[in-house]
């Protein structure tokens, strides 16, 4: 099974956050989408599928451990490594994309076919589909 397999069967909106908006903002659109991810995205609204990182409620979590009530106020992009996005395409297979977040210690991957973003898959979607 292909990640295309996986996002034909989900929602065509992918929750994006941009760099400079807060960890308020970012948690409060979390919430109200009910997802723990958002793809975030640069800030030059020309580039609107340009992914630069994932930003996940365990940011959200360091920040206000690491800064309080404070930490809500920080910008997503203090919070996320841009030198190395880790994404996959959507004819990667389910195996080789839980290898690649096993690998990588993390749970959500943007995917990215011809330089647009066009969802994200979870280790979630790959456990409940692999065999």
């Amino acid at each position: 099974m292909q990640v295309g397999d996986i996002l034909r069967k989900k929602t065509a909106r992918v929750a994006t956050v941009r760099m400079n908006e807060t960890v308020a903002i970012a948690a409060q659109l979390m919430r109200a989408s009910n997802i723990s991810a958002l793809v975030v995205k640069d800030v030059v609204e020309t580039e609107s599928n340009t992914a630069v990182g994932m930003f996940t409620e365990r940011d959200v979590v360091r920040a206000v451990a690491e800064h309080g009530a404070a930490g809500l106020n920080l910008k997503v992009s203090q919070l996320i490594s841009v030198q190395q996005l880790v994404s996959c395409s959507s004819t990667d297979t389910l195996e080789h994309v839980r290898h690649l977040m096993s690998k990588s210690h993390i749970r959500h991957l943007p995917v990215i076919d011809n330089y647009s973003l066009i969802g994200v898959i979870s280790i979630r979607d790959i456990s409940i589909n692999i065999t």
